[in-house]
């Protein structure tokens, strides 16, 4: 079976560095990179009395890593205004317990831009936010900005196939 069934001729895989990440509709602007999207599942192991001394496996509890989002510090407020839904500095009757939980589109491009395909994070939400990275004057880098996302789950939205490419 081909890797890529409109596509028969690739065979390369697609790139890490055309992605895009949008929530409410809206892409965010300036991201660098983003993290892995990784499920891991315990294993129980147990030994049943009377079989050989063979120690058996099954399935346990699933649980989503979250993924950190990079992105060059800009006038773009979307990481800083997420992340005060969570937890707001003016307070718990600040806190929005009817935004903070988001469905985050990730979408990976192919190298003419168009999506091939996308992943949607399920109730989504930021436990750690770094509006400002360490400042050194005697740098010569980007800031970078993070938000890192808890999140439910994931699964591949089926809406985006393959798409021919010319």
């Amino acid at each position: 079976m081909p890797q890529f069934s409109t596509n028969s001729h690739r065979l390369d895989p697609y790139k890490n560095f055309k992605f895009r990440i949008k929530w409410d509709n809206r892409f965010v602007a300036g991201l660098t990179k983003a993290s892995a999207l990784k499920r891991t599942t315990e294993v129980i192991e147990y030994r049943q009395a009377g079989d050989p001394s063979v120690v058996r496996k099954i399935p346990g509890r699933s649980k989503y890593e979250p993924i950190s989002l990079e992105g060059g510090l800009t006038h773009d407020t979307q990481f800083l205004e997420w992340a005060q839904q969570v937890n707001n500095p003016d307070g718990d009757a600040a806190m929005s317990l009817k935004n903070y939980r988001k469905e985050v589109i990730i979408e990976v491009l192919n190298l003419q831009g168009t999506t091939a395909m996308a992943f949607k994070l399920k109730r989504a939400w930021p436990s750690e936010f770094q509006a400002l990275p360490e400042m050194d004057a005697n740098a010569n880098a980007v800031a970078i900005q993070m938000i890192k996302l808890e999140h439910e789950g994931f699964e591949r939205d089926e809406a985006f196939a393959e798409p021919a490419e010319s």
